[in-house]
Parts: structure tokens; C-alpha cells; sequence
């Protein structure tokens, strides 16, 4: 029997081939970024992040583009958009391609990164922004796959490798997110893992990424619990906390434009997004006639005071926070809670209260938004620097008065001050400049960028190359 060496050596090559690709396809998770230990996520993405110091700031613009196509390919982020809907129980599919669109496109890459350079008789020396190296980012339940975008295009324009820890009830979308940009970078050439997280997001995972000493950087989108356990960590990190955006208006304003604003404003995403409106100071001058158009575009008022207090017990928990099982549900649906069928063109739930009423003090993320009356715009400033809690996120004002525009945003310092707008008008939906999902009020960076991940070098060259 004649034996063919040459066919068998083939038939090998082909089972070997053959095993090995049945083998990569039974651990595709592995090749994407999704590991079942934290240590091996947290190994993974500084081994990724040391090859990555050696690609060209030309590299890390085309992965930066590669996340941008990804996440705007139409079945991508209709995909997403779908799945954090479902998932969360929170929001408005319409409003999650708004703002994944948004963070895809407004998100700055390496542009951000700018250098600075003296020279003289002494020499030249530059300034530039170098990786903090790997970086961990805590996603909250509220935006999953927007903090994730626009945190992965920052972070990775600034060099560094992210070790992600997404909210446990938002796990599936933010898992699949991450695998799906994993997929696009390393058909780019990238280095594998420069996004990495668990199987199982859960606090214990949390606690051993911020403990791990390869995490050189915590970044938190999300409650205060959060933010001041990352701030305890002893590590450099950047807080995204809470906001109570107010909104003044006073009697020089477009009152029908103000109207139409904030009911857009609350109503965006089912009052999800931080930024949003969460109460009113209006003057009394211009109240009702605030009110009266308020319900002409989508408000639905609540006058009688037994279901505003019944309402109260409907969303509000026994420690005064919200209910997590309303925050960002639609005006009808928690209106049914209370008997009351509405259609779909009712967006906000509207009534009048006093500043000391728990829908002020508290920020309720959904479409419940009280109205409390002032005397005057200066009383209107100063509850709402007051029932602001001194977050420093969001404030709106509606006004035709320059002098009290600015006397409000001096006094308020908050990292966003819309005038005569929506509150998304802040993060770029028809307002001019770049976005960003996660606010950094507590620790000062603002609206966070490439440059917030990325630390200030100095190099110096003594003597020599100046030209003047």
C-alpha cells in the first residue's frame, strides 16, 4: 500500500486548522476583550496598552475612526440603541441613536491633544499630553453604551489601554458593545485588548480593578457612592457625580420658547441624562402663562395635592431616593400607575410645589418636573444656586437680561450653563462644541476629553535648534 506523505502531512495541516478554528470559536470572547477574571482583564490590557506606546499618533487616529464607524454603522447602533432599552428597562430608543450618534461623532480624538513648545536662548522644550497607561472606567446603568463610546475614543486617542466595569443591569449591551469595537480594532491592526472587561460586572470586580496596581487612573460616571469611593482610592481619578439641574425663567424671556425647551429638555430620554431639567424657578409674573404653554407642548399638570403626594409615594423610596424601577420611565406609564391614561404626545408630568418638596431637592431622573414660583429673577438665582446642592453640573436659564445670564453664571459654577435652550444644547444637540457622557463636577475636569486621560509631559533639549 502506497502511502501519500505529502496528502497526510495536508490532512493534518487541515484537522490541526480545522480544531484550531473551532477552538477560537468556542472562546471568541477571549479574542474580544471579555475575560472571566479581572486580573487576567486588567494583565491583558497592560500588555496591550505597552505595544500600544510603540503605534503613531496617525494609528491611534485611524482607531479612533474605527470606533466612530462601528458604533454609527446603521444595524451597530440600531443594535445598541434596541438592546439598552430592553436590557435597562430605562429611556427612549429614539433618544439612545440621538446620543450614541453623539457620542460617536461629537467625542474628540487626537485633535484634543495639543502641544505646547518655548524656545529661546536656552533651548526648546515641548509640553505634551502622555497615556496615564491603563485606565479603569466605571459605567453607570443610565447611559451604558454612551459612556462607553465616548470614554473608549478619549481614552485610546489619549493612549492609554480601559479595563471597563459596566453596571451589572446593563451588562449584555455593554458586553456586546465591547466586543463588537474589539472586532473593528483588530481588524484595523490594533493591538488586541486595548478594551477590555468581565463576564460578570459586580461591585467585587469593581473593588479589584481599582485595587489592581496596573490601574494607574479610575474614572467614575455615576452616583456619589462612586465617585467618593474612587476618590478614597489613593489613585488619580476623575468623578462624574450626580446633578439637580434647575431652570430659571424670568418675565424677559420668549416665554413659548422657554416652554417648548424645557419640556424637550426634561422629556429627552425620559429624563435619564444628568444634564437634564429636574426642576423649575419661575417668576410669578409669568408663571400660569409658562404653565399654559408648558401643556401645549407634551406637560401634563397636576393640581390636586392628594395625587402630587400620592405620586410622591409612588416614586420615591423609603430613604427619599428615587424608585430605580421608575427612573427613566415615560410620563404615560407612571401616570397609569396613578389611574391616569395618557397618550403618547404627554411627556412631562408638570405641578406646582414649594422649594422644599422632595421632586426639588431630589434628583428623580424621569419626567416628573415641580414648579416653584419666585417674586423675582435675583430669588429665582438664588434658589436655584441652592436646590443645585453645589454639584457644579448643569444649570438652564431663560432670560433676555444679559446682566442676570451672567450674575447666574458666576454664581451657579456649574460645569454647564444653557441659556436659552434645551439641556442637550450642553453635550452638542443644537448647541455648538463636543460631547461627553461623563461630566466631572466633583473633581473639576468638566466636560471630559482626550486631554482628561492624558497627563502633561515636559521634555527639554538644551541648547541648540532655535532658529530665530
Amino acid at each position: 500500500m502506497n502511502i501519500d506523505v505529502k496528502m497526510i502531512e495536508e490532512l493534518v495541516k487541515k484537522v490541526i486548522e480545522s480544531v484550531g478554528e473551532e477552538a477560537s470559536m468556542q472562546n471568541e470572547d477571549y479574542n474580544y476583550g471579555i475575560f472571566d477574571h479581572m486580573g487576567d482583564a486588567v494583565e491583558a490590557a497592560a500588555t496591550a496598552q505597552k505595544k500600544y506606546l510603540n503605534c503613531s499618533m496617525s494609528n491611534r487616529a485611524e482607531y479612533v475612526e474605527v470606533i466612530r464607524n462601528v458604533v454609527l454603522k446603521k444595524e451597530n447602533l440600531e443594535f445598541i440603541s434596541q438592546m439598552t432599552v430592553e436590557e435597562t428597562g430605562m429611556g427612549m430608543y429614539e433618544h439612545k441613536l440621538i446620543k450614541n450618534t453623539l457620542a460617536a461623532k461629537k467625542s474628540p480624538g487626537i485633535e484634543d491633544l495639543t502641544t505646547e513648545a518655548m524656545s529661546g536662548d536656552d533651548g526648546l522644550t515641548i509640553v505634551e499630553y502622555s497615556p496615564f497607561g491603563v485606565i479603569g472606567a466605571i459605567a453607570p446603568t443610565t447611559n451604558p453604551t454612551e459612556t462607553i463610546i465616548c470614554n473608549s475614543i478619549g481614552m485610546l486617542a489619549a493612549g492609554n489601554a480601559v479595563v471597563f466595569s459596566p453596571h451589572p443591569r446593563a451588562k449584555n449591551v455593554s458586553l456586546a458593545l465591547i466586543k463588537l469595537i474589539n472586532k473593528g480594532l483588530e481588524e484595523a491592526g490594533a493591538p488586541k485588548n486595548l478594551i477590555v472587561t468581565v463576564r460578570e460586572p459586580s461591585i467585587e470586580n469593581t473593588t479589584l480593578m481599582m485595587e489592581n496596581p496596573k490601574v494607574r487612573m479610575l474614572v467614575a460616571t455615576g452616583g456619589p457612592a462612586i465617585v467618593k469611593t474612587v476618590l478614597s482610592s489613593g489613585k488619580k481619578a476623575i468623578g462624574a457625580g450626580a446633578g439637580n439641574p434647575p431652570v430659571v425663567v424670568d418675565e424677559t424671556a420668549d416665554i413659548e420658547k422657554a416652554a417648548d425647551d424645557i419640556v424637550k429638555g426634561c422629556s429627552f430620554d425620559n429624563n435619564l441624562p444628568c444634564i437634564a431639567e429636574k426642576e423649575i424657578l419661575a417668576v410669578d409674573s409669568i408663571a400660569d402663562y409658562l404653565i399654559f404653554n408648558m401643556k401645549k407642548f407634551g406637560a401634563y399638570e397636576v393640581k390636586d395635592q392628594t395625587l402630587i403626594k400620592q405620586l410622591e409615594e409612588l416614586v420615591i423610596n423609603e430613604k427619599g431616593g428615587p424608585k430605580t424601577s421608575f427612573v427613566g420611565k415615560s410620563a404615560p406609564y407612571i401616570l397609569s400607575k396613578l389611574g391616569i391614561e395618557v397618550g403618547s404626545e404627554i411627556k412631562v408630568i408638570l405641578m406646582e410645589t414649594s422649594v422644599a418638596h422632595p421632586f426639588v431637592q431630589t434628583e428623580l431622573m424621569m419626567p416628573i418636573l415641580p414648579l416653584v414660583r419666585v417674586k423675582d429673577v435675583d430669588e429665582a438665582i438664588d434658589l436655584a444656586i441652592e436646590v443645585e446642592h453645589g454639584n457644579r453640573h448643569t444649570a438652564m436659564m431663560h432670560s433676555k437680561n444679559v446682566d442676570k445670564l451672567t450674575k447666574m453664571a458666576k454664581l451657579i459654577q456649574t460645569t454647564i450653563f444653557v441659556k436659552n435652550g434645551p439641556s442637550y444644547a450642553g453635550i452638542g444637540v443644537g448647541g455648538e462644541g463636543h460631547t461627553t457622557f461623563t461630566i466631572a463636577g466633583p473633581t473639576g475636569e468638566g466636560l471630559t476629553s482626550a486631554k482628561s486621560f492624558a497627563r502633561k509631559r515636559k521634555c527639554v533639549l538644551v541648547g541648540g535648534l532655535d532658529v530665530r
